[in-house]
């Protein structure tokens, strides 16, 4: 995959955290915040690692966001992952 596609495939899940900014409630406001810094965290390791690849994004940022679900009420938890779902509809 070029970078070309991988820049346009970031801008789009970037668009999924944008309208949760503009158009979501509180929840899924915190759940796009929280995982935002996760998001940009990723893709900037894959980036850096040279494996930014489209099909590595959702599994490393679910990973990230494994590794810390500790941190996180449950009721946060169920935000977060129905977060992670808005993204992968997007990325279908």
């Amino acid at each position: 995959m070029s970078e070309q596609n991988f820049a346009k495939y970031i801008e789009q899940l970037e668009q999924v955290f944008d309208q949760a900014v503009v158009e979501g409630n509180d929840d899924e406001l915190f759940a796009s915040g929280y995982l935002r810094g996760h998001f940009d965290l990723v893709v900037a390791q894959l980036e850096l690692q040279e494996q930014a690849a489209v099909d590595a994004v959702l599994p490393a940022l679910r990973d990230a966001v494994e590794q810390t679900k500790h941190e996180l009420a449950p009721a946060d938890q169920q935000h977060i992952a129905a977060m992670i779902a808005r993204l992968e509809r997007a990325a279908a």
